[in-house]
């Protein structure tokens, strides 16, 4: 008996949670996105799951959800409930009308297009090959064929619920047409008479149980012999069938009963062959109804741009970073963070500060998470799956069950005590208060030294200034405060975590009008009673605002140095590739050069060859030579002179970036053409137009024209605005190639430029955006990689850095 009435007590403190944290609201909101009214209510009615199967259907909602924001093409036509026809096809001998029969036909095929949806993968789209995938899979391979029950259905009746023309009914209503028009020639002889017409009351026949009669006005009653059917209300009309009629209404109902009875074994029939599914159907119809809510909740999930939290990561235990509450129109963002070691969290500070907020946003977010939906909240958060989430939250006076504020936390607190565990959530907000503030102080304390005996993770908010210092003796503990803004006099929603909070009672009560003599008053209550902890605690604050000063600042120098790192890794390899490109020329040149200077040997040695050797033609081969000669040193002479036109352009970036820097003994640079890093010793001999220095590179001491030197500042010395220029809108490795939008010849050719400047610059990733569209660009891009022998491996970006719209290149 006593386990029966834990059970109750249990079940009934988590329904009293999901209302406090307005989980139900939720479940409407996710409910409204499915197009099933069976599948509606039941995410209406659902509650989060406790366990950890909760990952596994998160898991599923992800994969479809997945599916939902790379395709356009979902199916949105209604599922009719059928629910309650399937123990009506289970009965035997029992018959479905035809509308049943249509919505279970409807029911079968447009399940059927879903289901196809579900499982069709593309190239445009494939499911990442996660836990979600398998789970998605092991439910549809279970869907057993249904697809006889649409077939048998549609081949009696169309798609509006119509009988088809059948050839057993074509016969039957050929002959109820004829009967029809030989029963209207018969009525209109008494309209189109005039003897007859003055006794009508209407020249159009009436009906009546089926019959056709006429409406004679009562005076002329017996004038046309037939069979009284009705008298009108005012007496002033006789419905009367005239006997040459009766015969042919007889033969008229006959036939249509006919109709009636030939129809009724037609659906018979039907419900039979349905039924021969019966056990089919049933199993068709849960797990699409299972999937339609899947579907539901990946489409709120979508809607609200949510991200899935994992259960597990990034250090922490718990982590919400930049929760936004749902319901709320307003929502600031807040953080809640609990390190590995941390299983319960007071929060301290000013009424209206957002602690409350903080409880509840908490709260149903972990209902949520275990009711498998995606979170507005930023990607990185952690929550992990409880087995049961408890709140006290509110004023819950009842005057009704005569409870006071206190009596009615305490009773949930003890129910709260008497269920959770190690694995559940608690959340307690003003623990302690009603009543007197030592008593209550003392309450609260030995609850939470129960619960944390317990192991519970919990989420305390208070005044009571006894717990600041509590959580600063007990492992496991942590304070936190959320910020006031003291200037403004208005919170700002930050929680701060290691810190306790004041709660501003006097600030915000003078804010709020009381009166200048009793705050006055009241702050010097305050001065004559006051302890070092307030202060303290201001101190603190103040410290944290300056420690968070301080963090931000180095953060945004970090970001620099990182910057500047990038662009300076990008202009060697600039000079890298520059000078492979020098090289290649050369050789190039040379190559040529040998081959026309070969040409003209080999025809100068075949003439020696054919015929005496004359002054002639000796002074022929000298002339060749002294030419061959002077290309060499004109080729040679203009090489040099490029290497000097770059250096110097290199030299006045250089310079330019250094701010006016100049060469002085004890110096660091970069020295030669291979920019190797060395000490300035002392200034050497000056040429023409160039200074000469001593350079000690290593344990060498060289002489360098002052043109292959280069400043060897810091780092964060240099300026990258013009490596940045020059980078961009030069014709090199780009770590990012962008060709969505341009025409497939243009794109190709910049492809094929930057896998050629790729492999030279010793770059070994980059990607390309190439959109999604038609593929066009996207197999022109593939088609390139796959025939180039440098290309290692390549393969679409994950789904969060661009999906099927971007390639992502791996050279060997």
């Amino acid at each position: 008996m006593t386990t029966n009435k834990t059970t109750i007590e249990k079940s009934t403190l988590a329904e009293k949670t999901q209302i406090l944290l307005d989980y139900p609201q939720i479940m409407e909101n996710v409910a409204s996105y499915s197009v099933s009214e069976e599948a509606a209510a039941i995410i209406k009615g659902s509650h989060p799951i406790y366990d950890d199967s909760a990952e596994k259907i998160k898991n599923t909602v992800k994969a479809i959800y997945t599916l939902i924001k790379s395709r356009n093409d979902e199916p949105r036509t209604g599922l009719p409930s059928i629910g309650f026809l399937i123990p009506k096809i289970e009965t035997e001998g029992s018959v479905l009308d035809i509308d049943e029969i249509l919505a279970i036909g409807l029911f079968v095929e447009r399940s059927i297009e879903f289901v196809n949806w579900l499982s069709k993968e593309s190239d445009d789209f494939k499911y990442p090959q996660t836990d979600g995938k398998q789970e998605l899979s092991l439910i549809l391979e279970k869907l057993p064929d249904c697809k006889p029950v649409s077939a048998e259905i549609f081949k009696i009746i169309d798609r509006d619920g119509n009988l088809r023309d059948l050839p057993v009914l074509r016969a039957i209503k050929k002959r109820i047409s004829s009967l029809e028009k030989e029963l209207n020639s018969a009525v209109s002889r008494y309209s189109s008479s005039d003897d007859y017409k003055r006794m009508l009351q209407s020249p159009l026949p009436s009906q009546r149980d089926g019959r056709a009669v006429l409406a004679i006005k009562v005076n002329f009653r017996g004038k046309i012999p037939g069979i009284v059917h009705e008298v009108s209300s005012s007496g002033q009309t006789v419905f009367v069938e005239p006997l040459d009629v009766v015969e042919k209404n007889n033969e008229l109902l006959l036939e249509k009963r006919n109709l009636d009875a030939e129809i009724q074994k037609i659906l018979r029939e039907l419900t039979e062959n349905i039924s021969i599914h019966a056990e089919n159907l049933k199993h068709f119809h849960l797990i699409i109804i299972e999937l339609e809510c899947l579907r539901a909740k990946a489409k709120y999930s979508a809607a609200t741009k949510g991200n899935f939290v994992t259960s597990t990561g990034s250090g922490k235990s718990l982590l919400l970073k930049q929760a936004r509450h749902p319901i709320l129109k307003k929502a600031v963002p807040i953080n809640i963070e609990m390190g590995g070691d941390t299983r319960t969290l007071i929060i301290t500070g000013p009424n209206t500060g957002g602690k409350t907020v903080a409880l509840k946003t908490l709260g149903l977010f972990a209902m949520m998470n275990q009711s498998a939906l995606a979170l507005p909240l930023d990607e990185g958060s952690v929550l992990p799956v409880f087995d049961g989430i408890y709140a006290d939250i509110g004023d819950e006076q009842s005057i009704n069950q005569s409870l006071s504020t206190f009596s009615a936390h305490i009773t949930n607190v003890s129910a709260i005590t008497a269920h959770a565990t190690e694995k559940s959530l608690v959340l307690l907000d003003e623990l302690g208060s009603g009543t007197d503030p030592q008593e209550g102080g003392a309450i609260a304390m030995a609850v939470l030294d129960y619960l944390i005996e317990k192991n519970a993770r919990m989420i305390v908010t208070t005044h009571h200034g006894i717990l600041k210092h509590y959580g600063y003796t007990r492992a496991g503990v942590e304070n936190a405060s959320v910020e006031f803004d003291a200037q403004t006099l208005s919170p700002t929603y930050k929680i701060i975590n290691g810190l306790p909070g004041e709660s501003r009672a006097i600030e915000i009560a003078s804010a709020n009008g009381l009166n200048n003599i009793i705050v006055n008053k009241a702050r010097e209550y305050i001065d004559d009673e006051k302890t070092d902890v307030s202060e303290m605690i201001k101190g603190l604050e103040q410290k944290q605002r300056e420690l968070a000063g301080i963090e931000k600042k180095s953060a945004i120098e970090q970001d620099k140095l990182k910057e500047e790192k990038r662009r300076a890794d990008l202009k060697e390899l600039q000079l890298r590739q520059k000078e492979a490109e020098l090289k290649r020329e050369s050789v190039g040149k040379l190559q040529q050069f040998l081959k026309d200077s070969g040409k003209t040997l080999e025809n100068l040695v075949r003439e020696l060859k054919e015929g005496e050797i004359s002054r002639e033609k000796t002074l022929k081969v000298k002339n060749f030579l002294n030419e061959l000669a002077h290309n060499a040193e004109a080729e040679s002479e203009a090489l040099a002179a490029e290497e000097r036109a770059i250096r110097k352009q290199l030299l006045k970036n250089e310079k330019d970036s250094h701010s006016g820097s100049a060469f002085a003994p004890g110096m660091e640079v970069f020295a030669g053409p291979t920019k190797q890093r060395g000490v300035i010793i002392r200034a050497g001999k000056k040429d023409e137009d160039n200074q000469t220095w001593l350079v000690k590179v290593g344990s060498l001491k060289i002489s360098f024209p002052q043109s292959d030197l280069l400043p060897a500042s810091p780092v964060k010395q240099t300026k990258g605005t013009s490596w940045t220029a020059e980078y961009t809108t030069s014709k090199e490795a780009e770590l990012e190639l962008r060709i969505r939008g341009m025409r497939f010849e243009e794109a190709m050719e910049l492809v094929r430029r930057q896998l050629e400047a790729a492999i030279l610059s010793g770059l070994k990733t980059f990607s390309v955006i190439h959109g999604k569209g038609d593929g066009i660009l996207r197999k022109g891009v593939h088609d390139i990689l796959k025939s180039n022998p440098a290309v290692a491996d390549y393969f679409f970006a994950r789904p969060e850095n661009g999906g099927y719209g971007k390639t992502e290149v791996v050279l060997k």
